[in-house]
């Protein structure tokens, strides 16, 4: 086992959390060893749903492409299941696998450092993946070096900026360029303000030099890459908040920027070059590790905009329940706690986007907690609910190729969940 797994898998003990329906759940902690036998047999109220969902499963907006299922978070028996095993394009529910390898491998308590050093004449600010950076963090590293550089008795500096913690950034497979600059920036290790440019890096050093220049340094040529030297003096350094809280931030608005940086990040920790097919071979491993099934599960980047990219709604509902299992809630609570929130203003379950909004679904507001995915041809829908039966569920629907409206097939879904809710009865 990589070593960086082995560490992260005896940090992975059971924490008790707490049962409300914004947090994991507290029956998780119930013993999920039941007999076959046991766990198929379904209790009234998800008797209920299974029939309801397979009316519903059938809904013409959903298309004939459908992979879904329902699983009670504590027994783990199957309550419902539709071609649960059939791989399709997952979107942005690919994020949750990427999550679930950095938490592990880097740890909720990482967190990313970005320096500047000194050496003849230049002050390099060096990437260290932080993809939270903004210009107030810029401004104080430049206190600090303007701080040091007087002190030096020295007025004028170069400005480099090393980004070279990443190799060149390339497309991943599946992706094409329209990708660029809105649906995600050209991956390196430097960048302020979550900016969309072809060169985050050189974004990045323009603030800094520009913030050099408002405290009396005058900044000589233009901002250019280069890579710090190892006998450079470090004159200041940032580091970003937890990587629990980088986590919730990137499921909570499917940030494609961060879920990729992570990956590298990730794959870079386990002594891999990162790169996109690495960090994906870490995902792979942390979840066989975890025991989660890789059948017919095929990843080629960490946001999930690869349209090569399949994963079955069995895959990530196993995810999610392991995410939600007391027992691995030192590591990858976060990941519950960052799923959006039914009606949520500001997430991806927002208003703002639609969701939940119907005669259906509206009942389920503030009840169901779910990972979105959104592509062209693609629409996902995986999460977790408390049921009537006052057990907690966990589910994945995950659509393809449909021709209804965007609009109308994440409605269908948002009447999934309220059906695994029960509120929609």
């Amino acid at each position: 086992m990589n070593p960086a797994l082995r560490r992260a898998a005896v940090l992975a003990v059971a924490v008790p959390v707490a049962g409300t329906i914004l947090s994991a759940p507290s029956a998780f902690a119930a013993d999920k060893a039941v007999s076959k036998t046991a766990a198929t047999v379904l209790d009234p109220a998800e008797q209920k749903i299974a029939d309801n969902l397979n009316t519903r499963s059938q809904d013409t907006r959903l298309g004939s492409t459908l992979s879904g299922v329902v699983i009670d978070a504590a027994s783990r028996k199957t309550v419902w299941g539709h071609d649960a095993t059939t791989a399709l394009m997952p979107a942005s529910n690919t994020k949750l696998g990427t999550a679930t390898a950095a938490l592990t491998v880097l740890g909720p308590d990482h967190r990313f450092t970005t320096k500047v050093v000194y050496g003849d004449g230049t002050l390099t600010l060096v990437g260290g993946g932080d993809r939270t950076l903004t210009t107030a963090d810029l401004t104080e590293l430049a206190k600090t070096a303007v701080a040091g550089l007087k002190n030096a008795g020295l007025t004028s500096v170069q400005v480099h900026v090393d980004d070279s913690l990443f190799p060149e950034p390339t497309l991943a497979t599946g992706w094409n360029d329209g990708y660029y600059p809105d649906s995600i920036a050209p991956v390196r290790a430097l960048v302020v303000d979550g900016n969309h440019v072809t060169d985050t890096a050189l974004d990045a050093g323009q603030v800094f030099a520009k913030a050099l220049a408002d405290q009396g340094v005058t900044v000589t040529g233009d901002v250019a890459h280069g890579v710090a030297a190892s006998n450079d003096v470090p004159v200041a350094s940032h580091q970003s908040g937890k990587l629990s809280a980088i986590v919730k931030q990137m499921l909570k608005v499917s940030d494609n920027d961060i879920a990729e940086t992570l990956l590298r990040m990730t794959a870079l920790e386990s002594g891999r070059p990162a790169t996109f097919e690495d960090g994906a071979a870490v995902v792979r491993e942390v979840l066989g590790t975890y025991g989660i099934s890789l059948t017919n599960y095929e990843i080629h980047d960490g946001s999930g905009l690869s349209r090569a990219n399949r994963i079955p709604a069995q895959t990530i509902a196993d995810i999610l329940d392991l995410a939600a299992d007391p027992r691995h809630a030192q590591t990858l609570k976060y990941i519950i706690d960052g799923l959006p929130v039914a009606g949520e203003a500001g997430s991806t379950l927002g208003p703002e986007w639609g969701r939940f909004d119907t005669a259906d679904s509206q009942c389920a507001v503030g009840k169901v907690k779910a990972k979105t995915g959104t592509l062209t041809g693609a629409i996902a829908l995986s999460g977790l609910t408390k049921a009537q039966d006052g057990r907690w569920k966990v589910f994945s629907f995950i659509e393809n190729n449909s021709t209804a409206a965007g609009a109308d097939i994440k409605d269908a879904l948002d009447g999934l969940a309220a059906t695994v809710n029960g509120c929609w009865a």
